[in-house]
């Protein structure tokens, strides 16, 4: 079967943490969101940074916990999937739920990202056709993770370099003209906030289902925590990409958002329509939106890169588990990579991408909608696998944990509670009931197959038995 090589370094791992939040959302999404929200899209943001960091602490709970109890056992000492704590503290059928839920999200993001990467180079070079700029990336990005996983990390990181380095002028710029002490740039002050209506215009339930806006745009956090696996010392990893993403997450979304309005009048859609383009130029930066553009299409190629490896990943593990055809756990090549889950996840990622030319209004559209409330389920399930995971674990073992939940259980049931509240909340606004009863039915839909599935593999063990009783 194989295994994965350990040829990520620390600083893959640290840089993966980081660029893994700064999408497209930030760049391309901020602005609808302050735009349905007001100035209270801050609150939103900071909730949504709020629920991902503790999520984070959570899986590096079980992470590190896992390793522990691994050495412990005398087995393996090597970081599982949170497909896999769902299933060993839930139970089986979470376990299937998490994994297939959370690789169909990545494998549909990396669809996307191709199709929007496809329609950039039309846009930019007429003669390059859609759909050949989208199969050329992703086939490029294919071989990038098949090669090694190290290839992987150098990319990303480079790639995730150019992200973290756009935000930081754009932060630095916007502080500037907000102190008054950019030349040629007159201030608004705090007044802004609640000049146009007040600081929560539509009121308190835009706050929340904003929120499920924000976790698809900031939802990638999580892949350094898969990453470290494959790292020269996943313990210490694990540790050090949770740390990076606590700050970093406040830093780079709420701090962005808060210059934004801070700036721009909530209402107004034109300026907010690529609100990091539109105040870089009213800083005095000419080729600011060519160059936010050059950043969103490397950003997409980021996500792309990122999606799929984490949906390989997913895939391997799920195979190792058995809720995925085995031919997926197999390691084919010697620099340790799980080539089959590699192309399975691509071939379905093309898949999702033509259908994005042949049905966007349909079917492309029921797969989008799914996502965003999808990933909140996955959350909610890794909330309460911790619960479980860290009962079981303080029966077992007095080993010090690397690192803790905080104020265990209490914020462990809060974050339940808001993730749930989030979720329901979709289907009090018309332009996220669809995405409600998408999501809903199909996470009730992969619960049902794997009862199914379940009953269809036991049975020939039971007809064996019968016989063998009436014999």
């Amino acid at each position: 079967m194989g295994a994965l090589q350990k040829s990520l370094k620390t600083r893959h791992i640290t840089m993966i943490s980081i660029g893994g939040v700064i999408g497209t959302g930030l760049f391309v999404g901020t602005g609808k969101n302050i735009l349905s929200t007001g100035p209270a899209a801050v609150i939103s943001y900071a909730i949504a940074c709020l629920l991902i960091v503790l999520i984070m602490q959570m899986v590096g709970e079980m992470a590190s916990g896992e390793i522990v109890l691994g050495k412990k056992s005398g087995g393996s000492a090597e970081l599982g999937s949170f497909a896999s704590y769902a299933g060993k503290y839930i139970g089986p059928w979470a376990g299937f739920t998490v994994g297939w839920l959370y690789w169909a999200s990545w494998v549909f993001i990396v669809g996307l990202e191709a199709a929007l990467i496809g329609g950039m180079l039309h846009n930019w070079f007429p003669m390059i056709p859609t759909w050949l700029g989208s199969v050329g990336i992703t086939l490029l990005m294919t071989i990038v993770n098949i090669y090694s996983v190290k290839s992987f990390g150098e990319f990303e990181y480079w790639l995730s370099f150019v992200k973290v380095t756009a935000i930081i002028v754009f932060l630095v710029v916007g502080i500037a003209m907000i102190l008054g002490i950019w030349p040629n740039y007159e201030p608004k002050g705090l007044g802004i906030l609640t000049g146009f209506g007040g600081f929560a215009p539509n009121g308190i339930v835009p706050i929340l289902t904003s929120i499920v806006f924000v976790i698809f745009s900031i939802c990638g956090a999580e892949v350094a925590a898969i990453a470290a696996a494959e790292s020269e010392n996943p313990a210490k990893n694990i540790v050090r990409a949770i740390r990076n993403v606590v700050f970093r997450l406040g830093l780079f979304f709420v701090g962005s958002v808060a210059i934004m309005v801070l700036i721009i009048p909530w209402n107004d859609s034109k300026m907010l329509s690529a609100p990091y383009a539109n105040i870089l130029t009213m800083a005095g930066l000419p080729i600011a939106a060519q160059l936010i553009q050059i950043v969103i299409f490397i950003s997409l190629i980021s996500v792309l890169n990122s999606a799929l490896y984490t949906s390989s990943r997913m895939l391997l593990e799920m195979s190792r588990q058995g809720d995925a055809p085995k031919i997926f756990s197999q390691i084919k090549n010697r620099r340790g990579v799980p080539v089959p889950a590699v192309i399975g996840s691509t071939v379905v990622a093309y898949i999702c991408a033509m259908l994005y030319f042949i049905s966007p209004e349909v079917i492309f559209y029921f797969l989008g909608n799914c996502v965003g409330g999808l990933m909140i389920a996955v959350y909610i399930f890794i909330a309460i696998s911790q619960i479980r995971f860290r009962r079981y674990y303080d029966k077992v073992s007095d080993e010090p944990l690397s690192i803790r939940m905080w104020l265990f259980p209490y914020l462990s049931y809060v974050t339940i509670g808001i993730l749930t509240v989030v979720y329901l909340c979709q289907a009090l606004i018309e332009s996220l009931r669809s995405q409600f009863y998408l999501s809903t039915f199909v996470l009730i839909g992969s619960v049902v197959l794997f009862m199914i599935m379940r009953k269809l593999s036991t049975r020939p063990a039971e007809q064996i038995e019968e016989k063998l009783a009436s014999e």
